[in-house]
């Protein structure tokens, strides 16, 4: 490699082990500015290139702090931007090791605009190849939209992720509320996946990596299952230990951990096919779990991963601040159930009531295969609330009988089933086994869509 800076350290730990080849070693700044010629800038403060993980293909830049704070001019940019080409043509993912002070003042507008060639194809990217950010040091200004650009973004508990620092913001310094703290941006903000330590960060993206298809053409995520098909699963209403138990090898890779828990999502492998998952955590959706739900369709159906979600809810969260951006939230979900392609299964695990089932990848917005667990419910509302609003002039007695006749006739599992909404219903126990066997039979599904530039939604 060009430098034996931490920038090399990072790539070298990151990839399989003699795997990494170099790309523009060579290049240096132009820019003569402010006394700039004089300053050694080594691979101008990025290295880049090739390697592999797990024997697969990935294109990696790592910026090196050592050399002007791995600040981002005119050729740092332009390596970043070469490396994208590279990898849009052979169709791998890009991983950027991130540690930046930021713009190059010296190079002015040149930096400035560098910025904005990145964005470009990153935005390029999008949806084509797989695109991770590891953060590890400073990441600042506009520099902060790089991560935000990509899939996935991992970041240690020390590193620094901000468009505004946390003393500029009105009525805010650091040591009231580190708004650039890991823990602001994965709890708070959703804008980071995976947090941890820099020796566990490199684990952690590996795992990821091998979930991942190397681009939106590619069906290369299948690996031998080695775990029995028909194991018997054990219920639980945690949804993350469901997951678990219906996953190869009880492995699911949650992102987005720490943030919007009413809702979980993540990536297993079903009989050692990559399968994207969303269930529900609690009896609510807030708004910021329906955007996390979309977002991570949209990622799915764009790589052509298909979808499982567990649906177990009774509605949308009630307050003044969700009320703000629940309707708008919960449509981003349901357009993006309603608008993948990919194979959609969607279990129905427990009190399944009001609009927000429909949301969560129902029949009616387009899945292909519907369970149900056979002490699960379905329906408008609790059956107890519906007889209270239908016979509020009756009494208790009556309400409590109208209630049980609301329950068998409109909320039973047998009453969707009859009505189409509902495939099959089946023993907890079973799930594993039902799904696996759902998505084999959906595996040469194709469906088209309405001919159109892109959706508004």
């Amino acid at each position: 490699m060009s430098t034996n800076s931490k920038a090399s350290e990072r790539i070298n730990s990151l990839l399989d082990e003699n795997s990494f080849v170099e790309i523009g070693g060579q290049v240096t700044a132009r820019a003569t500015d402010f006394n700039l010629e004089p300053k050694n800038t080594p691979a101008d403060g990025v290295v880049t290139g090739y390697g592999l993980i797990d024997d697969k293909l990935v294109y990696v830049y790592s910026q090196d702090a050592a050399v002007l704070g791995g600040s981002v001019g005119e050729m740092h940019a332009k390596k970043i931007c070469a490396l994208y080409d590279f990898a849009l043509k052979v169709g791998a993912p890009v991983i950027g090791l991130i540690d930046c002070a930021g713009l190059r003042l010296q190079e002015g507008t040149d930096a400035l605009f560098a910025f904005g060639e990145i964005y470009r194809k990153q935005a390029l990217a999008s949806g084509v190849i797989p695109q991770i950010s590891v953060l590890f040091g400073n990441c600042g200004g506009g520099l902060a939209l790089i991560p935000t650009l990509t899939d996935f973004t991992f970041m240690t508990e020390d590193a620094k992720l901000f468009v505004n620092s946390p003393n500029t913001l009105d009525g805010n310094y650091e040591s009231k509320n580190d708004t650039a703290s890991a823990k602001f941006q994965s709890e708070e903000c959703g804008t980071v996946d995976f947090v941890a330590e820099e020796a566990d960060l490199y684990d952690k993206v590996r795992s990821l990596v091998t979930m991942l298809p190397d681009n939106n053409e590619a069906n290369d995520t299948f690996v031998e299952c080695e775990d029995d098909l028909n194991r018997v699963c054990v219920q639980s209403d945690d949804a993350v230990a469901m997951l678990k138990e219906i996953a190869d090898n009880k492995c699911y890779v949650e992102v987005q951990e720490n943030y919007a828990k009413d809702i979980t999502c993540g990536l297993m492998k079903l009989n050692g096919v990559t399968v994207g998952a969303v269930a529900n955590r609690t009896d609510v959706l807030s708004p910021y779990g329906c955007v996390k739900a979309a977002d991570f369709v949209n990622f799915c159906d764009a790589f052509e991963i298909p979808i499982l979600s567990l649906t177990s809810v009774k509605g949308f969260e009630t307050t003044v601040d969700a009320e703000k951006k629940m309707a708008k939230a919960a449509a981003k979900l349901a357009y993006a159930f309603a608008g993948a392609t990919v194979p959609k299964v969607n279990v129905i695990t427990g009190q399944a009531f009001g609009n927000a089932v429909n949301v969560m990848n129902s029949k009616s917005l387009g899945a292909d295969m519907t369970f149900a667990w056979e002490d699960a419910s379905v329906g408008m509302m609790d059956a107890k609330l519906a007889a209270k609003v239908m016979y509020e002039s009756e009494g208790e007695a009556v309400q409590r009988e109208k209630a049980a006749e609301y329950d068998e006739l409109q909320n039973s599992i047998l009453s969707a089933a009859r009505r189409g909404y509902v495939d099959t219903v089946i023993s907890a126990v079973d799930t594993r086994k039902y799904v696996i066997g759902a998505f084999e039979m959906l595996f040469t599904k194709r469906e088209e869509i309405p001919a159109k530039k892109h959706g508004t939604v």
